[in-house]
């Protein structure tokens, strides 16, 4: 089976796995994390999601150690997690320069060149981090990616449940019906819609999904319309079996963080719309201000493993309460407000039905999960109590590389746990805003 990176990548079309925390992973903090923040300790503080003393930490073991690749990487992505390019770009290859045919290092500056549209930089990092089909894909962008053309769109979300649909269209076709989902990479669509919007694969890997042998292919696209923003010249990937029929049929394709840290992305849940605008500073203050108005304070937001953001929140039992970074997902599949892992609930006294075994796929793994109810979990201002969530006692707290993104995971917040509410990303400053009922 795929490792739980590519399995991301290649299996968007169902939306991937919000049951088992293919959400981002959030750090387990507390008494003992406390504890280790104050030690000083460069690695403990980045497991407990303490970025900017992790990151203070590396350098001054950088100072002491110059030849310290761990240090040297380790800061690079904390440069990285907070899009801070030119942090993030020194330490990589400060890295790199010590351990060139290093993986972890060259899939970390493969991300960075991309999100910054540097295609033709990442690919070469891509090949030395053994993701040739990467590789391809990158190297066959020319020309100037995910141009934009329109100021913005407010497009209404057809469906919310089980899956959110907007309509778009590709390369100026017939409407289509994308599901949008934050814990997906890039933007992804059915084997039939690309067959229709004439494309061809510029890099192709055989892979497997749930026990099914399929072809997952990456290609560039001309167009893809969502109201008023159109944006051209877009990587895409779609997926088939190997007799070339459809992988999944739930929607016509996804969008995934790719295409919305391009933009300005609200995901008005309460309005039954994305608002959609460029990243420009003017649309950004206009943003911060409305946000502001209505009752939002700016949280930090953190990007990790290509498209998995995080925030600060908490979880509460009857025995305690957590705060640290924590997952955030807008879209996807399911019907939890949030998800907890590993012994977390135990520890919390959140109340879980371990009689009702739920069995789920995902990660490309099978997993069980058990209904539980915290009493209480929040992000900023918004809040839930006793609301329906899932516990999976069994997952990792930590997933190190090449699975994971190395920090302790305590849980995520899902589809069903926005509905109240409007969300702003901001990937320009890194931060959300949450303000509770439709935007402005």
């Amino acid at each position: 089976m795929a490792d739980d990176r590519q399995w991301d990548r290649r299996s968007l079309l169902r939306g991937a796995a919000v049951l088992t925390g293919a959400a981002a992973a959030a750090p387990l903090l507390g008494g003992a994390a406390t504890a280790l923040a104050g030690s000083g300790d460069a690695d403990a503080l980045f497991k407990a999601g303490k970025f900017e003393q992790a990151g203070r930490a590396y350098e001054e073991i950088l100072k002491k150690d110059p030849k310290s690749l761990q240090a040297a990487r380790q800061r690079g992505y904390v440069g990285l997690l907070a899009n801070k390019f030119p942090d993030a770009e020194k330490y990589l290859k400060m890295a790199l320069n010590l351990a060139p045919d290093d993986k972890e290092t060259n899939q970390l500056l493969g991300d960075c060149y991309i999100r910054q549209d540097k295609f033709a930089l990442s690919a070469p990092h891509w090949q030395a981090a053994g993701e040739e089909s990467y590789a391809k894909w990158f190297a066959a962008v020319s020309g100037e990616a995910y141009q934009i053309h329109g100021e913005s769109a407010r497009v209404p979300i057809q469906q919310m449940d089980p899956i959110p649909l907007v309509e778009v269209s590709v390369n100026g076709g017939p409407t289509k019906r994308f599901m949008f989902y934050t814990g997906a990479p890039n933007l992804s669509m059915r084997a039939s819609v690309a067959k229709e919007a004439g494309l061809s694969p510029v890099a192709s890997q055989k892979t497997d999904y749930e026990g099914i042998p399929i072809w997952a292919h990456y290609g560039i696209l001309d167009s893809f319309k969502l109201g008023g923003i159109e944006l051209r010249n877009v990587r895409v990937g779609w997926s088939a079996t190997e007799s070339g029929e459809d992988v999944g049929t739930d929607s016509d394709g996804l969008i995934g963080t790719w295409v919305f840290y391009h933009l300005l992305t609200t995901f008005d849940y309460a309005g039954r719309s994305l608002i959609l605008r460029r990243r420009t500073p003017e649309a950004a203050k206009e943003a911060r201000a409305a946000a502001t108005s209505a009752g939002a304070q700016p949280l930090p937001m953190w990007l990790a493993r290509e498209q998995y953001l995080h925030s600060t929140g908490s979880f509460a039992g009857a025995t305690g309460s957590r705060t640290g970074v924590v997952g955030v997902n807008f879209g996807g599949t399911s019907e939890i407000a949030a998800g907890i892992r590993g012994k977390t609930g135990e520890q919390l006294g959140i109340r879980s039905d371990y009689d009702r075994e739920i069995g789920t796929f995902g990660n490309s793994h099978p997993a069980v999960v058990y209904p539980c109810y915290p009493k209480e979990i929040r992000l900023g201002n918004a809040v839930a109590k006793e609301v329906y969530c899932y516990t999976n006692p069994n997952s990792q707290i930590n997933v190190p590389w090449p699975y994971g993104t190395g920090f302790d995971a305590m849980g995520w917040f899902s589809h069903c746990f926005w509905k109240p509410y409007n969300i702003t990303v901001d990937f320009t400053d890194m931060n959300l805003y949450i303000a509770r009922g439709e935007a402005a």
